[in-house]
This record gives structure tokens, sequence and C-alpha cells, in this order.
């Protein structure tokens, strides 16, 4: 691993570990998103707050730290470091090490990571994404199957992205893996309904 890997993996990690929906919604006076609703720091707990648009700039800066960490990356160190400051962010994302390694569940920094690296998967991924939360209202389905759409363009379009593309999905089915048991039992909530502050 060269020099330039590793600064473009760290760059990657700092930015990607950014809690904004948590440092947002305490700015906006709502407490630590934290102790509501599934205790998570994404846009999907954030919109539990109460603000739509709290939520919206979460998810937004959510994706675009990735595609700043990529696009500075290979501004600094060269467009080989590209993969190493996606995979940064995803992974600073998912384990903040200022969150004791709990951070969110990746679905719009892996987006956020696709624009730069593959924009035609990043396209895709946003109408699966936004057609299914629209039609099914689960988050969680939506994300995830968003997500295992980017490695399936990759192998299509761009078969060097595959790995990494693979990877990062399966980081994110990971991270639902409480999520897969909801739904299992029949009791992961739609976005909209009433869930208790421990759901």
């Amino acid at each position: 691993m060269t020099r330039e890997t590793l600064f473009a993996l760290a760059l990657g990690y700092l930015l990607g570990s950014i809690p904004f929906g948590l440092l947002l919604t305490r700015v906006a006076g709502k407490g630590d998103i934290r102790t509501i609703g599934s205790g998570n720091i994404g846009a999907t707990n954030v919109l539990r707050t109460g603000s739509k648009w709290l939520a919206a700039l979460t998810l937004v800066l959510d994706c675009l730290k990735a595609t700043a960490a990529i696009l500075i990356a290979q501004r600094l160190f060269g467009d080989q470091t590209a993969p190493s400051a996606a995979t940064g962010a995803i992974v600073g994302h998912l384990y903040p090490v200022w969150l004791g390694f709990r951070g969110g569940k990746g679905v719009a920094t892996f987006l956020g990571v696709l624009i730069p690296l593959l924009p035609v998967a990043a396209g895709i991924y946003a109408v699966i994404w936004i057609i299914l939360l629209l039609t099914l209202r689960f988050s969680s389905v939506a994300g995830m199957i968003a997500a295992l759409s980017a490695p399936i363009v990759a192998f299509e379009r761009q078969s060097s992205l595959l790995p990494l593309l693979l990877g990062f999905a399966l980081l994110v089915l990971w991270k639902h893996r409480e999520n897969i048991r909801r739904l299992a039992k029949g009791t992961e909530p739609r976005i909209g309904s009433k869930t208790s502050p421990t759901a």
C-alpha cells in the first residue's frame, strides 16, 4: 500500500465519520438522535424527530461527504486512490471512532461513493431507492435493494469495481441485520408510522 493510498484512506475515513445526523439534530435543539427511535444517526431516524428538512439535509450531507472524499483524494493523490478514499468514507460512516464505532447504515454514503466512481450505477441506485421508499415505505428494504443494485451494474458496466462495490453492499446488509430480523417477524416500522423511543 503506497503512501498516497494511505492518505486517501485516512481522508475518506475522516470525512466519512462526520456524524451529520447527530450534529444537525443537536444544533436544531432536537437532542441526541441516538436516544430517539432506532438510535441510528442516519436520515431515516432523523425523520423521527419530526423534521423533514433535517432528515433531507442529513441524507444529502451523508451522501456528499463520500463524493467529496473521493474527488479530493483524486485531486491530491491521483485517480488511483479513489477506491481507497471510497473505502475510508464507507467505513468511517459505519464505524466512526468518535461515536464508539457505532455509526449509520451506509445507504446514503454508498450513493455518494457511486456518484464519482460509476455515475450510471448512482442513477439506478437513486431511482430504485426512491421508488421503493414511495411504494413500500420500508426504508430498510429500499436501502438494501438499492445497495445490491450497485455490484450488479458494476458487473455489467465496469467489472473492475465489482469486488469493491460488492463489499460495500454486503456491509450495508450487515448493518441492516436487525432490520432483516424485524422484517422476518413483521415488526419493521414503515416510514411515517409511530414508533416507540426504543423501537
